[in-house]
């Protein structure tokens, strides 16, 4: 199902200014903070509001078509969950953050099972660390 089904099916009106948000979520090739979709919504929208932006996102989030994460800077950012499940590891000194596919932590995850009988739902993983260069 798609999101434009899951907005409809739990009563939302596909608004434009929804539409656009998720057009600028799925465009997007990182993660991008309300902030971030705020200005690419206002050189369409001049007189949007950044509060549509926020109430929006919380929306996405709770119908599962948005994932949330905060990569260690303090600032939320968003990711279109149709672009699949997957984690970072952010380098604590330089900023640099390497992409890693959710199946190669699902050794972890058994891990996790096994020894403490808990089912994580990992949805998005953020690991702070130091990367090679900056060893």
């Amino acid at each position: 199902m798609g999101c434009f089904d899951v907005l409809k099916e739990h009563g939302y009106r596909l608004t434009p200014q929804r539409l656009l948000i998720l057009q600028i979520l799925h465009k997007a090739e990182t993660h991008i903070s309300a902030e971030e979709i705020y200005e690419d919504m206002r050189k369409v929208y001049p007189t949007a509001n950044i509060s549509t932006v926020y109430r929006t996102l919380t929306t996405l989030e709770k119908l599962g078509l948005v994932t949330k994460t905060d990569m260690g800077d303090g600032i939320m950012r968003y990711h279109h969950a149709e672009k699949g499940e997957h984690h970072h590891l952010v380098c604590e000194k330089c900023g640099k953050t390497i992409e890693i596919k959710a199946e190669e932590i699902k050794d972890f995850e058994k891990f996790l099972k096994d020894k403490y009988k808990f089912h994580p739902k990992i949805k998005h993983l953020v690991i702070f660390g130091r990367c090679e260069d900056c060893l």
